[in-house]
């Protein structure tokens, strides 16, 4: 290896440890279950997994994969726009239309990369941006991709995004960006509000809703959970977290969707979905669509988790959603919780910079639809033993 590039790789690694930054890597040694484990270790309640409804290991979904695998093949074989286009991607994308209540949509590998398809492809250099200063990251780097001007407002403030409208009015082309739920914090935009600005200043809305996809709207997201829906021009969804499998679409209007496979270079050049994991996707919105139960035991373990931790004492910011952080705020306090929290039998993360900012550490922790009432009673008894033993307390 070059030793120059070695010597400065050597030296960032050693400025994220002494900073309290560096992460280790999590492995499992069983499926993402409620309970799991890690480095031989059986029993580890599992509060740090996007799988909110638990269908990543739902028998109906392995069921349609291996069906599939069987019928297609494990591979697509090809780019999208050559022979990769199977049958399965079609009718998923109908499906997930009409699940979004939608004219149409377009699957991608994930959903960092239906933002670098999508943002990119629909603006110019003659355009200006208007994004939430805590959009996710993937949001961040597709428009970074773009050559429309950018304008950063501040998180959830109609009044700093009145003013990005007002001072972008010479542009040929507005677009407000926003997340649905924001992943780090757990709050949710103010849609409704959004909407009536863009309609006011003639600028185009689009809604990441990762977070919000299988857990808002009865599954639909944000924009169905306010009723904007019809007014939302570019909705994202996941299909890897509440879905349970992998992968990102894109849903709109049928000349978004076109525009996209002429012009989206994540579609254009990277390899189609398998034809297992499309399967699974399928189910996985059949069952969303047909039985709510999933969805109103995320909610109701959601519930009962952050009123546990409030009554502890711990600071679970401004959560509205299943997403609960405890606030720590100190990068190596957060980091040594987490530790503690794992002896005492719970996954639960430090999220610290840079994917939040500096002296705003915190723990990031997830229940789900797999929890049982058991399981969150003893990691609340967990985190309370934790914070004793670290000194939060």
């Amino acid at each position: 290896m070059n030793a120059t590039l070695n010597r400065w790789l050597t030296g960032q690694i050693g400025d994220l440890k002494s900073n309290n930054l560096y992460k280790e890597q999590v492995v499992l040694e069983s499926p993402c279950n409620n309970r799991i484990t890690i480095g031989g270790r059986t029993g580890i309640i599992n509060l740090a997994s996007n799988n909110y409804l638990g269908l990543a290991n739902h028998p109906k979904l392995v069921a349609a994969a291996c069906e599939a695998a069987q019928t297609w093949g494990a591979g697509a074989g090809a780019v999208r726009p050559i022979t990769g286009t199977l049958k399965i991607h079609v009718d998923l994308e109908k499906q997930l239309a009409a699940f979004k209540h939608t004219e149409a949509a377009l699957v991608f590998q994930s959903g960092f990369t239906s933002n670098a398809g999508v943002i990119p492809t629909i603006t110019d250099a003659n355009d200006v941006i208007l994004t939430d200063e805590l959009n996710h990251a993937s949001i961040i780097d597709g428009v970074r991709l773009s050559k429309a001007q950018r304008k950063i407002y501040r998180h959830c403030d109609l009044g700093s995004l009145e003013d990005g409208l007002r001072a972008s009015m010479a542009a040929s082309k507005r677009l407000i960006i926003t997340d649905g739920v924001f992943s780090m914090d757990g709050d949710i935009a103010p849609l409704p509000g959004i909407v009536q600005l863009a309609k006011q200043y003639d600028a185009a809305v689009m809604v990441d809703d990762a977070h919000g996809s299988g857990v808002m709207g009865g599954g639909r997201g944000t924009a169905y959970h306010f009723g904007v829906h019809k007014d939302v021009d570019i909705q994202l969804g996941t299909l890897s977290k509440a879905v349970g499998v992998m992968g990102g679409y894109i849903a709109g209007s049928r000349e978004l969707i076109d525009w996209l496979t002429q012009r989206a270079r994540p579609f254009l050049f990277s390899t189609a979905q398998p034809a297992p994991v499309v399967a699974a996707i399928m189910a996985a919105i059949d069952l969303m669509e047909h039985d709510s139960s999933l969805t109103d035991k995320l909610w109701e373990n959601a519930a009962f988790w952050k009123s546990g931790l409030q009554g502890l004492g711990f600071d679970t910011g401004v959560s509205q959603t299943p997403i609960t952080p405890v606030m720590i705020g100190e990068e190596s306090m957060a980091m040594n919780f987490q530790k503690a929290l794992l002896n005492e039998g719970v996954l639960a993360l430090a999220i610290v910079y840079p994917t939040v900012a500096a002296g705003k550490a915190r723990i990031r922790t997830m229940p789900s639809a797999m929890h049982s009432q058991e399981d969150l009673e003893d990691a609340l008894a967990s985190f309370k033993r934790a914070a004793s033993s670290v000194g939060l307390f």
